[in-house]
């Protein structure tokens, strides 16, 4: 497994190792101690996971920028299934050197990349192609009550979506979001 930092050292992406043949491929989809090998060695926490979520969208969808609040928040380790994704991680850790920057990934199929975005991070995410599934590992429960979102375009991270020529699809929670000041204000 290969893995490669970003600017923002908490957020990782894990590439996994191929074995392809003319049968098709395989691969470890999630080792732990590989896994805890890679924070470690980063001096960073290894979580336990406590739940799977997989979800699937249209082209175009976009999701987030979401979070649970303390005491439930969630640490999440993704990749995409089937499809593609723009991926993007966005600090909201008020003590931290990079509070309020991001790091994007584009995750797909192809490649098989797995993003780590630990806990203190807002996540979101839009599908490139119909049917883009999207599995989550996550450090915690969902818990209804917890449950924050933060603006998608918010122009105080200024995130490039690089979203030219797509329809958006946006519900109705993630389009009337709280600003990044508002969230992170409270």
């Amino acid at each position: 497994m290969n893995v490669i930092e970003t600017k923002i050292p908490e957020l990782l992406i894990f590439e996994p190792r191929i074995f392809a043949d003319e049968r098709g491929w395989f691969m470890e989809s999630f080792n732990q101690n590989a896994f805890a090998k890679a924070l470690q060695e980063r001096g960073f926490e290894v979580p336990t996971f406590v739940q799977d979520n997989h979800s699937m969208s249209s082209k175009g969808v976009l999701r987030g920028l979401h979070y649970q609040s303390e005491p439930f928040a969630q640490g999440k380790l993704v990749r995409v299934v089937q499809g593609r994704a723009f991926d993007v991680a966005v600090d909201i850790r008020k003590d931290s050197p990079t509070f309020g920057q991001w790091v994007s990934v584009e995750l797909n199929a192809q490649t098989h990349r797995q993003f780590w975005i630990p806990a203190g991070f807002a996540h979101g995410f839009v599908a490139l192609e119909n049917n883009t599934q999207f599995l989550y590992k996550t450090t915690n429960f969902y818990h209804k009550d917890s449950e924050r979102s933060i603006i998608w375009n918010d122009k105080t991270i200024g995130i490039d979506w690089q979203t030219e020529g797509l329809e958006l699809i946006i519900n109705e929670k993630d389009a009337h979001a709280l600003s990044f000041i508002q969230a992170t204000n409270g």
